[in-house]
């Protein structure tokens, strides 16, 4: 633990001014820490506001395949014990166009009915396509979703940069990140004024390392856009450091059973998880995603049990 200065969070400091030293910073925000009232370097005392979230995409395929309704998916992580729900938008009826608002009200009170807050939703978008029109056309769909999103009561919507999109040939990263940039703090400004945080998903797609992500991140500097942490997404290098450097940003995460080790997919070592979530001060909820072959009713329990042990330890 370093005891420069530079890296205590100081109670009289904004959040604004703490995100810019963040940034420039580095691998070393993993273990951010606080100043005590005795003056000792402390972790934060609110660990235990910590809760847990179910990604509905856990139940991707019973919900594509009508084997499952929304509604029936909320019952089932009500009963599991969930805190709280993410429902991707593309479980909301015909998906991209907007629900009728008596849906998303039927949902948010079915939610608030079990007991379960909303922790936020989603959108499926990409702002790397080089035709500007079809980016105004992305831009529009998730400022519509925003408003979605503030009639739902989820304070997050998550965006992708581009869905599946390495660098498209004869294109500079930089240039493409400007149309992300663009993208992005349109929508931002949009968000603020629908009380909605953009939180931005790495998905190994043009956002392959916390380089990338925090560059997005810093350039549209704005306090409504955050990171939705994918620790599943970073399958380039060390993706416990990676996640450690990009975790002062979060406003959500997904956390998964595997992750990827030089692009090897291991299991995830979830005290590993905690400890960089603990030490970067995150309070809000931990949505878990449950991903491939399976039946997710049996999936999806087995790794909430390993989650909640883990977040207890």
């Amino acid at each position: 633990m370093m005891n420069d200065e530079r890296w205590i969070e100081k109670p009289q400091s904004s959040r604004r001014d703490f995100l810019k030293t963040a940034l420039a910073s580095g691998p070393l925000l993993a273990t951010v820490p606080l100043v005590g009232q005795s003056g000792a370097l402390t972790e934060r005392a609110d660990w235990k506001n910590v809760r847990l979230s179910c990604n509905l995409y856990s139940f991707n395929e019973p919900l594509t395949k009508g084997q499952m309704t929304l509604e029936q998916v909320l019952e089932f992580c009500a009963d599991l014990g969930f805190d709280a729900v993410d429902p991707t938008g593309y479980y909301f009826p015909n998906y991209p166009v907007l629900p009728d608002d008596s849906y998303v009200y039927q949902i948010k009170r079915k939610a608030f009915r079990l007991g379960l807050d909303i922790s936020g939703t989603g959108v499926r978008n990409d702002f790397t396509l080089p035709d500007p029109s079809r980016r105004k056309a992305e831009i529009e769909l998730v400022r519509k979703w925003i408003g979605v999103a503030a009639r739902l009561g989820a304070p997050v919507l998550r965006i992708f940069s581009g869905i599946g999109k390495e660098l498209k040939p004869g294109y500079h990263r930089d240039e493409v990140t400007t149309w992300v940039v663009d993208a992005i703090r349109e929508c931002t400004e949009h968000a603020a004024r629908q009380g909605v945080i953009i939180v931005l998903q790495n998905h190994a797609d043009f956002i392959q390392t916390a380089d990338h992500v925090l560059d997005i991140v810093k350039r549209v500097d704005s306090e409504w856009l955050a990171v939705n942490l994918d620790i599943g997404s970073f399958k380039i290098g060390d993706p416990y450091a990676q996640i450690a450097r990009v975790a002062p940003f979060a406003a959500t995460w997904q956390i998964k059973e595997n992750l990827f080790v030089d692009g090897q997919e291991t299991v995830t070592d979830l005290a590993k998880i905690m400890e960089i979530v603990r030490h970067s001060g995150y309070r809000g909820y931990l949505p878990i995603e449950t991903l491939g072959k399976g039946d997710p009713k049996q999936k999806v329990p087995v790794f909430y049990e390993k989650v909640k042990k883990a977040l207890k330890s």
